[in-house]
């Protein structure tokens, strides 16, 4: 792979930090374990440091230079695999790249020159009196009152008398590399701990080298994805960033209740920032939720483990229900609406891994037993939401439309269960999953699935749907009366692609200023609805706070995601006809991935103001929604299904593109197009529409159109 496509040249940005605290500088690598919250602009690592949840340790170790009391102004600049800072001042110059290595190495390289004339007189500290000097570095303890682990940590640095005192005279430059390397007390050794800490701080190579090797280990991950580029800069800087989100996020506790990898919705968290504090919300622990938006990204990754994992860990942890549910590595927690068996099946269908899914299907086929229990009732398919929180979409108008929006939503009284068009259309997408994989297992119950996924299909058209005002609504729980709120999952049913002709009317709502084509599309909720709120309040109140998230009218990426999803399946069941309005709302999905719309700064947040595209929240580096598989199924128009390779791209208005190493149902795959007429960066693409199969051509033709190739075709 060459220099410039890179991570951290295609990523690499200036300052990163927190909004709501401005000097907190963020950190684009990631351990198995270990991550920072954020560091805080000094030598090495001072901040808060999270090691598999949230912990909060405020200091892993810096190094102090005498006369010297603050480090700022610095300049820094972020790349996905490290962070480099630098420091001046007419006494002293300061040079750091620093970054945590996936096997929980918290590691600095600093150089350090005394521009004065006085001797300087530079230390390393550590958290209070944590640490004890073993002889060949320091270790110690840091206890977790809230975790079933307390985590121990062994410091080496390359000149030990950094312990003590390192004098620097006038004029002298002198370099260190200092590494802390943690784990869990009890399971991760002492020996172990220091040997992988010496191993980048007494490695034998030169500093240079060693930060280099590292950066080409980070880098692998990256290595073993598709490319993606196209004539359009924001889908490219987006593709690789949404790759750098997964990354970021990805974490191998194997510890507890997640022994497999998985990836976190966020390592940032709504929690105290004071040290080794655990109340509020944290994102770093598996997320139902989440999962199956991370499987429909991570499934086009080489290796399959990285999205098998999670699943792996809620088959192994089930509620007494039998639910999949959010788990941290203590406990099992509550259960979210979600379309996990959908996803797994998507999952299958790049990378075709019979006996994982065999082992993982008992546990699929126990959702759709274990929701119709909780959730379902003897009248209908329909899936009823007892609690507004467990879609993951709280605060929704529809729960409070029978009691007219009160100003006050927590009062119970003022509550209505709602069968919910999101869960329903999860639950038929989850059972037509499990059906299908039945059928590729050899597994006879195919037939009931099917059977059972009708039935929710017919009962989603019949009752939730509304002829006269063209959309799906929530139904009262006893009733089946209609809940009159047009709520962004009124879309699902054409994402699930159950509708025909006559729902047409549907998508348009969509491209209604007064509806859903706000200045940042889509709220949460139509702008018609008297509980809208752009800014995420409440009938004129926060009831979470300034950065507290609710569903009644703030943008979202998790469900931009699905209905851009929806758009574009839409706009090919009608010739194409919605073709430039999906580029023209993926491409403002993509302006959310970056601060002010500009490219040189990606971040994306969990929620945005509807109207204006603010961020409303500080949970950088977000991860609660897909991007990659959109770019895959819609721009290049590649899907996977059990029998055959399909195209079919939405007209996106690009001079060229050209997706490559797609490894799926066994065969390497290119897909490119040029427009006639049009030259390329990359000469090498041909003039039309064109497949490659293992480097051979498969189908061409000189524009973009639908074709399908049987699988059959593949093996001969």
């Amino acid at each position: 792979m060459t220099t410039a496509n890179r991570i951290d040249e295609r990523l690499g940005a200036g300052r990163k930090a927190l909004r709501t605290l401005p000097g907190a500088l963020l950190l684009g690598s990631t351990g198995a374990r270990l991550w920072a919250d954020y560091l805080e602009p000094r030598p090495g690592f001072g901040g808060r440091f999270d090691f598999i949840h949230k912990v909060n340790i405020p200091l892993l170790y810096t190094v102090s230079a005498s006369g010297t009391e603050s480090f700022e102004p610095c300049r820094t600049a972020w790349y996905p695999s490290h962070l480099r800072m630098e420091y001046e001042d007419n006494r002293l110059s300061f040079r750091e790249q620093k970054f945590i290595a996936w096997d929980d190495c918290a590691v600095s390289f600093q150089t350090w020159t005394n521009l004065g004339r006085e001797e300087i007189v530079l230390r390393l500290e550590t958290y209070g009196d944590v640490f004890h000097d073993t002889g060949s570095g320091l270790y110690g303890t840091f206890p977790v009152g809230h975790l079933s682990f307390h985590i121990d940590a062994a410091i080496v640095s390359s000149d030990e008398e950094l312990f003590r005192e390192v004098l620097l005279k006038p004029g002298e430059t002198k370099s260190f590399m200092i590494a802390a390397a943690l784990g869990i007390s009890g399971q991760d050794k002492p020996d172990e701990l220091t040997r992988r800490a010496g191993a980048y701080a007494l490695g034998g190579r030169s500093h240079e080298k060693t930060v280099a090797g590292y950066i080409d280990a980070y880098q692998q991950w990256f290595d073993r994805i598709p490319d993606f580029r196209c004539s359009d800069p924001l889908l490219n800087k987006t593709w690789t960033y949404r790759w750098f989100l997964l990354r970021h996020n990805l974490a191998d506790p194997k510890y507890g209740r997640l022994q497999h990898p998985l990836f976190y919705e966020g390592r940032s968290h709504k929690k105290s920032k004071a040290p080794f504090s655990k109340g509020g919300w944290e994102f770093c622990k598996l997320i139902n939720l989440s999962v199956p938006l991370h499987l429909m990204d991570a499934r086009w990754h080489h290796d399959p483990a990285y999205g098998v994992g999670s699943l792996q860990n809620m088959k192994e942890s089930p509620n007494e229900d039998g639910m999949f549910c959010c788990l941290t590595v203590d406990t099992v927690m509550h259960s979210f609406a979600n379309f996990s068996c959908w996803a797994a099946y998507q999952l299958y269908l790049v990378h075709r891994n019979k006996e994982t899914m065999r082992e993982l299907l008992p546990g699929l086929k126990a959702q759709i037993a274990a929701w119709k229990r909780a959730h379902g009732s003897d009248r209908d398919e329909l899936m009823i939401e007892y609690r507004h929180t467990r879609t993951g979409k709280e605060y929704q108008p529809s729960y409070w439309y029978f009691h007219q929006y009160p100003r006050n939503p927590k009062d119970p009284a003022t509550y209505t269960h709602v069968k919910r068009v999101d869960r329903t259309v999860y639950h038929y997408l989850n059972a037509l999953a499990v059906a299908r994989l039945c059928e590729e297992l050899g597994d006879p119950d195919a037939g009931a699935f099917h059977e059972q996924a009708e039935l929710i299909k017919e009962d989603i058209l019949q009752k939730m749907w509304d002829y006269e005002s063209a959309f799906f609504y929530d139904l009262h729980h006893e009733t089946d009366e209609k809940a009159l709120v047009k709520n962004i999952v009124g879309f699902y049913p054409a994402w699930a692609q159950i509708i025909d002709g006559k729902h047409d009317a549907l998508i348009d709502h969509l491209f209604d200023p007064g509806e859903f084509d706000t200045g940042c599309p889509f709220p949460s909720v139509a702008a018609d609805c008297p509980a809208y709120t752009r800014d995420g309040g409440w009938m004129g109140h926060f009831v979470k706070g300034r950065n507290g998230c609710v569903w009644d009218g703030p943008t979202w990426p998790y469900t931009n995601a699905i209905v851009l999803d929806a758009l574009a399946k839409e706009s090919k069941r009608s010739g194409h006809r919605h073709d430039s309005r999906f580029i023209r709302y993926l491409r403002e999905y993509s302006f959310l991935h970056f601060f002010n719309r500009d490219l040189n700064q990606p971040g994306l947040v969990e929620h945005y103001n509807s109207a204006t595209g603010e961020p409303l929240s500080d949970e950088q580096e977000y991860n609660h929604s897909f991007y990659i598989d959109l770019l895959i199924a819609h721009i290049a128009g590649l899907s996977i299904e059990a029998d055959r390779i399909v195209l079919d791209p939405v007209d996106a208005g690009l001079d060229y593109f050209c997706l490559d190493r797609i490894k799926a149902a066994g065969a390497e795959l290119r897909v490119t197009y040029r427009k006639p007429g049009c030259v390329p960066d990359d000469a090498g693409i041909e003039e039309g529409y064109r497949l490659y199969v293992n480097g051979e051509q498969a189908f061409a033709s000189d524009g973009l159109r639908r074709f399908e190739l049987p699988l059959r075709e593949l093996r001969r």
